[in-house]
This record gives C-alpha cells, sequence and structure tokens, in this order.
C-alpha cells in the first residue's frame, strides 16, 4: 500500500486518489465540502452467491480487469443466467436487486454528509438497475433532479437468440423464429441526477455553496436536453486497464454542465477506476478527489494525471 495514497488525517488534502473502501475513507472527509460527484461505481451484474461488501467489490473488479469488458449479461454460473426462471429464480433475483440497493446506500449516506448544499451528483448504472442506484440516493437525502441518456451509439445483441437455440435441439420450428430474442441491444446508460436540498432557494445555495445550477445551452445557442450523444469515443489514451472507462469528452460535458466554475468547487468520484472523472476535472481547472479500492489502478491513474496537465485550462471563475 502506498502511503502516499491513504487517509492520514481528517483534513481533505485535493488534487489526489485516496486508496481504499470508499464507505470507510468518506467518513474521514470534512462534511459540506465536495461540490459535484461524478461516479461509476460497480453494476448490479454478477447475481448470486456474494454479498456486496468492499471486498466484493474487490474480487468482481479482479474478475474483470484483464478482458476491459463487463458482463453483457447475466454470467453463466451466477444461479440466475439459463436454466428454469421459475419462482425460485425469480425471488432469488430480487433478493440480490435488493441486497445491491442495501449496499448503494452504504456509500450514498456517506456521500450525502460531505456534499455541500445544491451540489450534484451524477451516477452512471445499467438500466436495469439505475433505479435502485436513485432510491439509494434519494433514501439518503438526495432528490431526483433527471436522468440522463448517454447514447454510445454502439451495443452487443445481448440474451437469448431463440431461433439459434431451437436450432441446437433439433426443433423443426427453428426458422420461424428468425430474429426473436429475449432482451434488446442495449446502446445507452443511464446517468441519474440527484441534487442535495438547496438553502431556501437557488440564489440564495449559489451565494453560499457555489453550485445548485447547470447550464443548459450549449455553445451554439442550443438548450441542452436530457439525451448526451455524439461526444468523442473514447481514443488509445483512455484505454487503460479498467473495465468500464468512460470517454473523456462525457465526463467533461457533465462536469461542464453541473458545476459553476468556482476556486473553492471539488469534483468528487469514490470510484475512481482508471482516473477519468479525475482527469476531467484537472483539465478543466477544478480541483478534486478520488477513491479508488484497487491498488493496482492507483499508478495508473497518477500517470494519467500528470500526462494531462498540460491540457489544464484556464477558465476564469464566475464569482
Amino acid at each position: 500500500m502506498n502511503e502516499e495514497n491513504t487517509i492520514q488525517n481528517s483534513n481533505l488534502e485535493t488534487n489526489k486518489v485516496y486508496l481504499g473502501d470508499c464507505i470507510e475513507v468518506m467518513k474521514t472527509f470534512p462534511q459540506d465540502s465536495i461540490a459535484c460527484c461524478i461516479t461509476d461505481p460497480p453494476y448490479n451484474y454478477e447475481f448470486i452467491g456474494h454479498k456486496w461488501s468492499d471486498s466484493e467489490v474487490q474480487r468482481r473488479t479482479e474478475r474483470v480487469k484483464d478482458s476491459k469488458t463487463m458482463v453483457k449479461n447475466i454470467p453463466y454460473g451466477s444461479g440466475l443466467a439459463g436454466g428454469v426462471r421459475n419462482a425460485r429464480w425469480y425471488e432469488r433475483n430480487r433478493n440480490n436487486d435488493l441486497d445491491y440497493m442495501k449496499w448503494c446506500q452504504l456509500w450514498t449516506d456517506e456521500l450525502f454528509k460531505i456534499c455541500k448544499a445544491g451540489a450534484p451528483v451524477a451516477v452512471f448504472n445499467s438500466n436495469r438497475s439505475i433505479a435502485h442506484v436513485q432510491i439509494a440516493l434519494e433514501n439518503s437525502g438526495f432528490y431526483t433532479r433527471d436522468v440522463l441518456v448517454y447514447r454510445r451509439n454502439s451495443g452487443i445483441p445481448r440474451g437469448l437468440n431463440l431461433e439459434k437455440k431451437l436450432e441446437k435441439m433439433g426443433h423443426q420450428d427453428a426458422p420461424k423464429w428468425n430474429g426473436w430474442h429475449s432482451a434488446f441491444r442495449n446502446e445507452w446508460e443511464a446517468v441519474v441526477i440527484v441534487q442535495k436540498p438547496l438553502i431556501n432557494n437557488y440564489w440564495e445555495t449559489l451565494q453560499e455553496t457555489h453550485v445548485g445550477v447547470f447550464k443548459t445551452v450549449n455553445k451554439d445557442g442550443s438548450f441542452q436536453s436530457n439525451i448526451f450523444e455524439n461526444l468523442s469515443k473514447k481514443d488509445k489514451s483512455e484505454n487503460y486497464s479498467h473495465c468500464t472507462v468512460k470517454p473523456l469528452g462525457l465526463i467533461k460535458k457533465l462536469i461542464d454542465t453541473l458545476v459553476p466554475v468556482h476556486e473553492e468547487n471539488i469534483i468528487f468520484d469514490p470510484f475512481s477506476g482508471s482516473g477519468t472523472t479525475l482527469v476531467a476535472a484537472q483539465e478543466l481547472g477544478f480541483d478534486f478527489v478520488g477513491i479508488e479500492i484497487e491498488e493496482n489502478y492507483i499508478p495508473i491513474i497518477n500517470q494519467r494525471l500528470e500526462e494531462s496537465k498540460n491540457n489544464k485550462a484556464l477558465t476564469p471563475t464566475l464569482f
């Protein structure tokens, strides 16, 4: 463990990434200190047989980090892929969803404490489990502002191909089921936007905490919708060994939309991964703080931050 990247005291040191379980690390941060959180927590793809905890997050990270690809659907061997969809199957599925939501609320509770009044929080998740994350955030005290659609313009067909399944069974009606599958091709991700309650109104909150409103008019004068698309795809410099790296341009767009420029505004990511949120914050001229549970990602994050220093913007403050 690198002592430089661990919590030493209760003071919040910015422009660095802390190593550890974010639930525990956030407990050491000052309350009302974070201006915006943009994060991509573990998705609830693997289901049965494991409890959500910091050790489980590490296990899942280790399982997928070499392939750089998240599981497309419920994996075989989990107890929920294939097989008979009986009452027990659905019960186990539902119990896992509830277990995941309880785990989410452990970190959303701590996140609420350290966010400033009016602070926006943007959380990525799959279209199947975004509701559970949203409920956890609301249970912690945040209120929902919107659910954005990040359209990737790509996606792999998933689920059961009924025609091929019947062909393997030797069923004579297989050709009749050409084109029928058990799921859609997924080419979008959900981003739930929540906010910590204001201080009476938007202007009073903005004067006190420097956050609370969104920049929804684009450079060309158009009004930004809640569908984010036609953003830059990942380039080769972003192909780090993390399974769900988001495009740098997307994260920059979110920061630019959600956070007014002010010297006291800190961007935070409790699930830093390969550090894209931190790099985006640095290049836009914001201070940042990250947490990452997987020690092997710390040098990757620091390398990316060092390489991006020359791209740092000199943006004038709005206050």
